[in-house]
């Protein structure tokens, strides 16, 4: 498969429609190479050719059929053409059409067809020109940006034109308004998450044609309207009001303020305060329902203050470091509610584009549930130590049920665990008669089970409330990280303390105390946990170790 890429933007290689184009040649070649199709692309940067505006002799007719009089670079193009089974056209849009430069070579084009007259059977125009060679194989997409908010009732001349000269319903396209973020590297996760979706149509493209469900995906806007042209107004970097240029840090939070998402408003009016400690400037985003308020004077009561250099902040919007692991290291500081920043995506982030036909909710695997390991073992422990017999009974019983009762949720490595010892330790129970004891090494084991998840690469918590904090990627964040081994080895130690102390006061005066000890234990100390991974994150967030 031969496939050439008309790249009609005067930026060349620094095009944004040519980023989309990247992606949708990837997606494309990745798919015909599995399939065992060789593929050659070449692509044409048109702003480096010398192509003439055509004048309209048309010598190509009559005098020399099929050649241009006009000695450029043209005819090696024309060529190009002829040689492609796939032609892809790149552009942005130039004042609702294509850019010059594009323009001029399609006008020169005029030697591929024959003077005579002929109809067309898609209904498009009132006449026709014979191809002067069998184009009837070829396909053609185009693939194109624009400025506005929306590609939307904006492409209609270009459309039109195209239905002449590629015949109606023989091209595809993708047109994509906020066309200048993807050069934006601060909003890189949410174009490249666009990006990813045009690969997905390059492979579709592959097979025959893109799918209506990527189609209708690919028109959803990347920023909704009013937070784009926020951002848009403030990337020109010059005053609304007086025209002057700005400082480069009061363009670059106003973006940031621009980027607030209010369809995430929680209730809860906040001030952020930047602080740029390198440059002594500071700004406020109040963030409220009505969308975000940008201050440079006036300022109210922060409730959350970041103190840190320029630099280091821009070097996280671009993502070249962490925000998390930058704030571990201590190159910025963060007082007041911490809350924010554990939810920073949440509201300086966009919605991801939804499936257009998703799957049905009960067809949806859930993250892991702590409760499932917990169901286990406090049914454990409460009814073997009622009683040895029935209350093995009841755990096996319980044990059995937990991959229905919890179906709906992913089971991982401690789930299972949970199940066999407890599983276990009940035939143990059943076996011996020994209940006590048997919830005595049912303590230890899971408090066992607790610290020697600390030798791992994430302990037995963070496994589960990982799903809270952008999964995976929460595993890097070396603040979640360092509180999760913290309460792991404080539950570990717990439990093992608590095998110890029961096996050492059984069979004196206080062992009628033990009951009343060993559930309020774990209670204070889950009281401590939710306190704990508050407190913590905030503490190393104001300079703590």
């Amino acid at each position: 498969m031969n496939i050439l890429v008309l790249n009609g933007s005067p930026k060349g290689t620094r095009s944004n429609s040519l980023r989309l184009t990247d992606a949708f040649i990837k997606g494309l070649c990745l798919e015909q190479e599995n399939k065992g199709t060789q593929v050659a692309v070449e692509q044409v940067q048109l702003s480096k050719q010398n192509i003439n505006s055509c004048k309209g002799c048309f010598v190509c007719w009559k005098n020399t059929p099929g050649k241009c009089c006009i000695n450029d670079d043209m005819p090696m193009i024309l060529e190009k053409i002829l040689w492609a089974d796939v032609i892809v056209y790149s552009f942005p849009l130039y004042y609702f059409n294509v850019p010059g430069t594009l323009k001029n070579m399609i006008d020169r084009q005029l030697p591929m067809v024959m003077p005579f007259m002929s109809e067309r059977d898609d209904g498009v125009g009132s006449g026709s020109h014979e191809a002067r060679f069998d184009m009837s194989k070829k396909r053609y997409m185009l693939i194109s940006t624009c400025g506005f908010y929306s590609a939307e009732g904006n492409y209609d001349s270009v459309l039109k034109m195209y239905d002449h000269i590629c015949g109606k319903d023989n091209y595809e396209y993708i047109f994509c308004g906020q066309g200048e973020l993807f050069s934006v590297k601060e909003l890189s996760a949410r174009t490249d998450e666009y990006l990813s979706l045009v690969e997905k149509a390059g492979k579709e493209f592959a097979n025959g044609r893109i799918s209506e469900e990527v189609s209708l995906q690919l028109k959803q806007l990347l920023y909704p309207r009013d937070i784009f042209e926020k951002m848009a107004d403030a990337s020109w970097g010059v005053s609304r009001e007086t025209g002057e240029k700005e400082d480069e840090s009061l363009i670059f939070t106003r973006q940031m303020a621009a980027l607030y998402n209010k369809d995430h408003f929680d209730g809860k009016r906040r001030v952020l305060q930047m602080h740029y400690t390198d440059i002594d400037k500071t700004y406020q985003i109040v963030l409220k329902d009505s969308g975000s308020a940008f201050l440079t004077e006036g300022f109210m009561e922060p409730t959350t203050c970041i103190e840190t250099p320029y630099q280091v902040w821009v070097d996280i919007a671009q993502g070249k470091i962490r925000g998390d692991e930058a704030l571990a290291n201590q190159l910025y500081k963060v007082t007041g509610d911490f809350s924010l920043m554990l939810k920073w995506d949440y509201f300086f982030g966009v919605d991801a584009a939804v499936e257009v036909k998703a799957a049905k909710k009960d067809e949806k695997i859930k993250p892991p549930s702590m409760t499932t390991m917990l169901i286990a073992f406090i049914t454990f422990f409460v009814a073997v130590s009622i009683d040895a017999t029935t209350g093995a009974y009841i755990t096996l019983g319980v044990s059995a049920c937990i991959p229905l009762i919890m179906s709906r949720h992913m089971l991982i490595i401690y789930d299972k665990l949970a199940i066999a010892i407890v599983s276990l330790l009940s035939v143990l129970s059943l076996v011996t008669g020994q209940g006590a004891l048997v919830v005595n090494i049912g303590y230890l084991l899971f408090g066992l089970m607790w610290l020697l998840s600390c030798v791992t690469k994430e302990p037995l918590c963070a496994c589960y409330v990982k799903y809270n904090y952008n999964g995976e990627d929460a595993l890097n964040n070396p603040i979640f990280m360092k509180t999760n081994y913290i309460l792991a080895i404080a539950w570990g130690v717990l439990y093992v303390l608590t095998a110890i102390w029961t096996y050492v006061l059984n069979g004196t005066v206080l062992a009628g105390y033990l009951p009343i000890i060993n559930n309020i234990m774990p209670i204070l100390l889950g009281i401590f946990t939710g306190w704990f991974q508050n407190w913590y994150p905030a503490y190393v967030a104001r300079g703590g170790r």
